[in-house]
């Protein structure tokens, strides 16, 4: 009898279980298994194990037989590849991955509705340096190449991908499009089905089971070009030809999964490239430090765009002063004169006004006047957050609600504090000053369907919206011609952030939020309302200076041995019991990785173990342990000695993030 080694749909990090089979098998089938007293999915790895020295030291009776082959179901070679890599450099079982990222196989999936092309001649013609941008691109079609396009918001990245996808689909080959947002779909849709002649399929979270099912079947069949632009997961679409990828916003954290296999889709996109030999085209306002200093390396294609399309010119940026306030301005806080007077002039010359804010709800806390009593998340270390039309208290990291108490529990006082805003408040306070204006918000608050989502998208491009405030969902890739102001509030929250990419991540949402201002326009305007104006990020964004960003920050990363001068590891730990976990991460876990660094890893440093920034969440404590190294592999192979070494404890579970986003 046959044996194979199959990568099963169970958490325990290994190279595959050993079966065996009869009849033919190929590398990459899927296979339903017998796993303990049930069944499970797997795919073929290995279809010749009869030799190794696993099945030799196996007792025969303990190796089982395959129940069944899954039909019409196989992936091909580079896909493996891909996920054979991923689950060794994110250190997560490669069974699970792979089921993980595929989608449910179904036997009668329903047709697919997908947007056909028109494939209308251009309307503009490429500018000198998008013309020469596109000129150096196109020289790379065909073969592994990686390009990064940084260009100011408003400078015509749009025009490159479309003239690159147009070249691709008219070869033959296809095209996948990643988006940071499900919000930024029906915008690229609509210009793309304009000029392509080509169908175009989106994939995202709100499709079903049976749609998704449908447009991987497609992709693996596909012979003539297409469209396939989705979010983080369509990485994992097998276009059968295909022929460039393009990742739109490539610094958004958006593309970083937090949960399962932390993978970031703009690396696992890099790797797909190299593996499928077809180049990848990567843009953005704003890049991430790591790819904006890995492409200032020599021989990297590294292409500039440094001012605005057409008659447009970036948006002057003003600071406002939110610190004298007077008695009088307690009807319109969180708001100041000067920015309530300039909304008033925008929408007195039939302007939209974009107000963003980066947080939900109606007020961060509620407090009690008498006793200073604060409603905690009972599964959670953290306040319950405030929802005025809801008239409840929630908390933004498990499903907990209650009702909005009428007096204080400890006291009985009946006047309650509102600390902070969001959203909710801020679209109170506008309506109250302007009620004839027609008001509403973009968050995901308001906006929970993909329906929902177009249709306010639509209203605003329509004009039947005056005034939108929105959350970070404003802030990414759209084109709102009737917007020339924007207000932005609460900045100064995240500029306090303890995290090391705090810097970078306000001067890319100021950068993102204040380009939505006079795209198609000469006199845009942004003002940040502020507590901090004599902060030094705030002038660097006054001067669209990304270069005096970019080289500022890049000292501070060097003094505290941080990305790109340093490669990052977590390891987390987690458990229902907060003196286990402590114990056992302090005395064990840290002991050991110290031990091992001593001993084989002189290149990697730890901090640790330390409790979260938010210790508990959704009744699990969790603490960390952050490891950083020059050398990647020594980096990789502690990790693998801690994976081999460790004494599991049966309430405490860990988690490895390569390359975290953020260290809390």
């Amino acid at each position: 009898m046959k044996v194979a080694r199959i990568a099963v749909n169970y958490p325990q990090k290994n190279s595959g279980l050993l079966y065996h089979y009869e009849g033919d098998l190929e590398r990459g089938q899927v296979v339903e298994v017998p796993l303990g007293k049930r069944s499970e999915l797997g795919c073929v790895v290995s279809i010749d194990e009869s030799k190794s020295k696993e099945y030799a030291d196996t007792p025969v009776d303990k190796i089982k037989l395959i129940k069944d082959i899954v039909p019409d179901w196989k992936l091909g070679e580079a896909e493996l590849q891909l996920y054979e890599w991923m689950s060794q450099y994110y250190h997560y079982s490669l069974g699970q991955l792979i089921f993980d990222c595929l989608p449910h196989h179904l036997k009668r999936p329903r047709e697919l509705e997908k947007t056909l092309g028109e494939g209308h001649p251009l309307e503009f013609v490429p500018n000198p340096t998008q013309k020469s941008i596109i000129e150096a691109i196109r020289e790379g079609l065909g073969g592994f190449k990686r390009s990064l396009v940084h260009g100011v918001t408003g400078s015509g990245k749009t025009v490159v991908y479309l003239d690159l996808i147009k070249s691709t689909i008219e070869s033959g080959k296809s095209v996948l499009f990643l988006l940071p947002e499900i919000n930024l779909t029906p915008q690229f849709v609509h210009t793309f089905a304009k000029y392509l002649d080509a169908p175009i399929f989106s994939y995202h979270s709100e499709l079903s089971d049976s749609q998704k099912y449908q447009i991987w079947k497609e992709a693996r069949a596909m012979k003539k070009g297409a469209l396939i632009l989705g979010v983080r997961s369509s990485i994992f679409i097998p276009v059968s030809n295909l022929g460039l990828i393009i990742i739109d916003e490539e610094h958004d954290t958006s593309f970083k999964q937090d949960d399962r296999c932390p993978y970031n889709a703009r690396d696992v996109a890099s790797k797909k490239a190299q593996l499928l030999n077809v180049p990848i085209v990567m843009g953005s306002a704003t890049p991430s430090l790591e790819t904006y200093n890995a492409f200032h390396q020599p021989k990297q294609n590294l292409f500039e765009m440094k001012e605005r399309a057409g008659d447009a010119f970036l948006p002057e940026i003003r600071l406002i002063d939110a610190r004298d306030k007077s008695d009088k301005e307690e009807d319109i806080w969180p708001l100041v004169p000067q920015s309530i007077e300039a909304i008033k002039e925008a929408l007195g010359r039939k302007e939209q006004v974009l107000v963003f804010v980066n947080r939900l709800g109606f007020a961060n806390y509620i407090q009690c006047r008498g006793c200073g009593h604060q409603f905690n998340c009972p599964n959670c270390a953290i306040t319950l957050r405030y929802y005025k039309r809801k008239n409840q208290l929630a908390c933004h990291h498990c499903e907990y609600k209650e009702p909005m108490p009428t007096q204080c529990p400890s006291c009985g006082c009946l006047t309650m504090s509102h600390k902070g805003f969001g959203t909710e408040k801020i679209e109170e306070v506008l309506k109250r000053i302007f009620p004839d204006k027609a008001i509403e918000r973009f968050d995901r608050d308001e906006i929970k369907t993909f329906k929902q989502l177009e249709e306010r998208l639509g209203d605003f491009h329509a004009g039947k919206i005056d005034l939108m405030v929105g959350t970070q969902m404003l802030s990414k890739g759209h084109n709102f011609e009737k917007v020339k102001l924007v207000l932005i509030l609460g900045i100064d929250n995240q500029l306090n952030f303890p995290d090391f990419r705090s810097n970078e991540r306000v001067y890319q949402t100021l950068t993102q939020v204040a380009g939505r201002a006079g795209r198609y326009s000469q006199d845009g305007k942004v003002l940040i309302q502020t507590l901090n104006p004599e902060n030094s990020l705030f002038q660097i964004v006054k001067n669209h200076d990304f270069h005096q960003f970019y080289q500022d920050e890049l000292k501070i990363r060097e003094l505290c041995d941080c990305p790109p001068f340093k490669r990052l590891a977590m390891i987390h730990f987690s458990s229902r019991f907060q003196d286990k976990l402590i114990a056992h991460v302090s005395e064990h876990v840290g002991t050991m990785i110290k031990g091992l660094i001593a001993q084989h890893f002189p290149e990697v440093s730890i901090l640790g173990p330390r409790p979260a920034n938010i210790e508990k969440k959704a009744n699990q404590f969790t603490w960390s342990i952050l490891l950083k190294s020059k050398d990647l592999a020594q980096l990789h192979n502690l990790l693998k000695s801690f994976e081999m070494n460790y004494k599991s404890m049966s309430s405490v579970s860990y988690k490895i993030d390569i390359d975290p986003y953020t260290l809390m």
